[in-house]
């Protein structure tokens, strides 16, 4: 090996419009509770939930380094790189490491529970009247408001899973590093010259396909529900 380090494409656009659309998402979702600007928050919650359906998908049939078939590996390969975290090693990982694919499901199943069961809240636990989510009159009072609890409390787990992620990032930076940020934003990894190749990405129009349909999805389930 040269040592020589080569720009690499590594996470096409739609997924870094997942990751920091949520973020954003997030951002306001928690803002505007605290406000009580409920439309607002409502809206965003929509757009996580659509956001998190299409990532689902695009897990499935998007690029090749952002299929869960790809990126996912054993929870023995997880601890293994956990072990390994002390050493000064090159990155060359063209997708998500074994030890931080597994924080990306957990990140997008808690997303998924967040904002599922914002769609069944009601004003009787934290919210006011004309707070309650589609789909809270349409099931038993005491489902809405079990659902309503989860709501409220099940933010701090998704907030505390959010800084262990966040804690990571910085540590490999700091100890082994690894930049994990620039190419979430660039998409671009320099990588060394012995990575053969990057990995083979969709096409744009398949995730402007995948984007409008889980958008639409929600739409209906929400106007559906009201």
């Amino acid at each position: 090996m040269s040592g020589q380090r080569v720009a690499v494409k590594v996470w096409d656009g739609w997924v870094r419009l997942f990751h920091w659309g949520v973020v954003a998402c997030l951002v306001v979702s928690y803002v505007s509770a605290q406000v009580d600007a409920w439309d607002v928050h409502y809206l965003s919650g929509y757009t996580i939930l659509a956001l998190v359906v299409f990532r689902i998908l695009w897990g499935l049939v998007g690029s090749e380094n952002a299929r869960f078939a790809t990126f996912l590996r054993s929870p023995i390969a997880a601890l293994r790189e956990l072990a390994h975290f002390g050493r000064h090693e090159p990155d060359t990982d063209t997708t998500h490491n074994p030890a931080g694919a597994w924080m990306v499901l957990l990140l997008l199943a808690m997303l998924l529970v967040q904002a599922v069961s914002g769609l069944f809240t009601n004003h009787d636990v934290g919210f006011t009247y004309s707070a309650h989510g589609p789909f809270a009159n349409s099931v038993a009072e005491a489902t809405s408001e079990w659902a309503s609890i989860l709501h409220v409390t099940f933010i701090n787990l998704l907030l505390a899973a959010i800084a262990v992620h966040v804690l990571a990032v910085l540590a490999y930076a700091l100890v082994k590093r690894q930049d994990l940020v620039r190419p979430m934003v660039t998409g671009v990894k320099r990588l060394p010259d012995s990575v053969a190749r990057g990995p083979r990405h969709a096409p744009a129009l398949l995730g402007l396909v995948l984007l409008a349909a889980s958008g639409a999805a929600v739409w209906w389930v929400t106007r559906f529900g009201g």
